[in-house]
């Protein structure tokens, strides 16, 4: 099986999941869950589902323990980008080529989806308890998942963006910049990582270190997406482009320039590579993975 073989297997497992656990439309409030639902299956690429099962299975996971949690990192996902996609924060209208949550059902639902698929998120992940062997792996999961999505992971890192976006500060230090990708990209694809590695009873210093694997490929990822957001086009992207310049908002492309922007992408997913490469494990697909993340198109 090949790499896009192998790939769209993937996708499909992380679909069947998110499928089992989104909300029924047929009682109320169905209004909400289908606002829900709708942002669900806008599509994407399902990458912390993936990243978190390959993790899991790197290190010897072979339950369905990982589940919930697959369909709650992508909740979580989903519900910063329904948020994002606000009037009061990017007020764009379209994400992954459709309508945006809000431009379809009107922002005060907008509003509420966002909410209701983060805390469902939480409720989907607590069903992991019924696997009574993993209570205390569980448990360590749940206390990643929280961290690493909340205050002082990725709502700390958006807060910190949209805080210097309306007080209009256009020129960010370098400092201030890491700080929201770190955080509003990295803790995202951080988190999957090290809840895979803990559920399946891996180690602290492996864990540590996958922690560290999904920082670096976060900061490469959050950069690609300043180079494609020059590079690329709507279509490709299936959201708008050159809004980073069109707001004069600082990313590495203004700092650096595309080449040196490239060059610090690849210096990224090299060292996270690397260090993938020194933990045992069968990795062979998500070395790849992290590869093509940092390297993408759209």
């Amino acid at each position: 099986m090949n790499f896009d073989e192998g790939l769209k297997k993937r996708r499909d497992r992380a679909d069947a999941v998110l499928e089992r656990y989104l909300p029924a439309e047929d009682a109320v409030p169905g209004k909400l869950a289908e606002a829900m639902n709708y942002s669900i299956r806008s599509g994407g690429k399902r990458i912390r589902p993936i990243l978190m099962m390959e993790s899991y299975r790197m290190f010897g996971g072979r339950k369905t323990v990982v589940e919930p949690f697959m369909a709650a990192i992508e909740m979580i996902h989903t519900h910063s980008l329904v948020h994002d996609d606000l009037p009061a924060v990017d007020n764009d209208e379209l994400r992954r080529g459709r309508k945006t949550t809000h431009a379809v059902f009107g922002e005060a639902i907008g509003i509420l989806a966002g909410d209701a698929l983060l805390n469902y998120a939480y409720e989907t992940a607590l069903q992991a308890f019924r696997q009574k062997e993993d209570a205390q792996l569980v448990v360590e999961a749940l206390e990643i998942l929280a961290r690493e999505t909340g205050l002082y992971g990725m709502l700390g890192g958006q807060s910190v963006d949209v805080e210097n976006d309306k007080n209009g500060t256009c020129a960010l230090s370098k400092e201030t910049l890491d700080y929201i990708y770190l955080h509003k990209t990295g803790a995202l694809l951080e988190a999957p990582l090290m809840i895979g590695a803990v559920l399946a009873g891996a180690g602290k210093d492996e864990t540590e270190s996958m922690r560290e694997i999904g920082r670096r490929i976060g900061l490469a990822f959050q950069i690609q997406d300043d180079i494609l957001d020059v590079t690329s086009t709507a279509e490709e992207l299936g959201k708008p482009v050159g809004s980073d310049t069109k707001n004069d908002k600082t990313t590495y492309v203004t700092l650096q320039g595309v080449d040196n922007a490239q060059r610090t992408v690849r210096e990224l997913t090299d060292a996270a590579v690397k260090l993938l490469d020194s933990i045992p494990g069968e990795k062979e697909f998500l070395r790849e993975f992290l590869i093509r993340m940092a390297s993408r198109s759209n």
